[in-house]
């Protein structure tokens, strides 16, 4: 087990930012570091940033890795049932993919009642709220049971530093955000891509419990899976072993995902009113620890750690250099 400065050491090294100076159409979001290149591609750089309640709060080691090497799995074995934007992987921590006009709606899927932001549905149920986002949920119901079915829980996507809008299928296609042609299959490749992450979860002894697609449209107008899928990022994903006695018992599930440190964080403030506290880098390697612990159940491998005397800065670096000479 690493002791305390070994701890330190590795969150010191992390990746944080991912600018290369001369590589045209630079931007950057809470995780990811972008670049429009001028023939419709993008190239998209996983660092090891770490968001939660829309604030950028800690570096987490190995993450950005592991976000590109899900993803990764994740479009590959999801090919068959939704296309997606993955044109080349120059890098562990990037992707090259193609630019797609995208479409401004996040589609969250839902298979339990549960969540611990503002914009999940158990908070809402909690506070006596039936209908949530358009669809009414039976009474009676308790955290983490699971719904009847699953349901799409859009919210429209917010500008950089914004926060994610809840609306519903009504006012989608009242106001034609999208066209209701899009809208359909928007969701039917939702349900479609959310049983496929159920299915291969569950040979995993995994529950994939919900998950959010962004989707845009390439060059033809098809609609196109895009940013990352079924990541611990994005999604929430139990242990299916101990899923039942502990829901039983009125247990938080285990969870492999993003909401172990929401929870971490609910226990400490009200991250809504109060200023988040500084994570202890025994949390932060825990939590590194859980979103390896979930890319080697997932994909049947161990993960390829990278040395920790080498950059992970300078070897994306000399990977873009490669690939793109004409910007080094």
């Amino acid at each position: 087990m690493a002791d305390s400065t070994d701890k330190a050491r590795m969150i010191a090294h992390c990746l944080t930012d991912a600018e290369f100076e001369g590589v045209p159409g630079f931007s950057s979001n809470k995780v990811r570091d972008a670049y429009q290149l001028p023939d419709r591609r993008r190239l998209l750089i996983s660092t090891d940033r770490q968001s939660a309640f829309d604030h950028v709060l800690a570096a987490v080691p190995h993450k950005g890795q592991v976000l590109t090497q899900t993803a990764r799995y994740w479009f590959d074995v999801t090919a068959d049932v939704c296309p997606n934007h993955v044109l080349s992987y120059p890098d562990p921590n990037v992707v090259l993919v193609k630019d797609l006009d995208m479409l401004p709606l996040e589609m969250v899927v839902r298979g339990y009642l549960t969540g611990s932001t503002n914009t999940s549905p158990w908070p809402m149920y909690a506070r006596g709220e039936r209908v949530l986002y358009g669809h009414r949920f039976p009474e009676g119901m308790k955290k983490n049971q699971p719904l009847p079915e699953p349901v799409i829980t859009p919210t429209t996507k917010s500008a950089q530093g914004g926060h994610d809008v809840p609306t519903t299928e009504a006012e989608i296609l009242s106001t034609q955000l999208v066209t209701t042609e899009q809208w359909h299959e928007m969701a039917r490749k939702s349900l479609a891509l959310f049983a496929r992450g159920q299915q291969v979860a569950a040979e995993k002894g995994l529950i994939l419990v919900d998950t959010k697609y962004e989707f845009g449209l390439d060059e033809n107008g098809v609609v196109v899976v895009a940013d990352e899928i079924h990541t611990p990022d994005s999604s929430r994903f139990w242990i299916a072993d101990s899923y039942e006695e502990r829901f039983a018992a009125g247990e938080e599930p285990e969870s492999l995902d993003k909401e172990f440190l929401r929870l971490w964080i609910t226990s400490q403030c009200d991250p809504y009113t109060e200023p988040i506290p500084p994570i202890p880098d025994d949390t932060i390697i825990e939590f590194s620890d859980k979103y390896i612990a979930l890319i080697e159940r997932v994909t049947g491998q161990t993960f390829n750690r990278p040395d920790p005397a080498l950059s992970v800065r300078a070897r994306i670096r000399e990977a873009l250099a490669r690939e793109f000479p004409e910007y080094f």
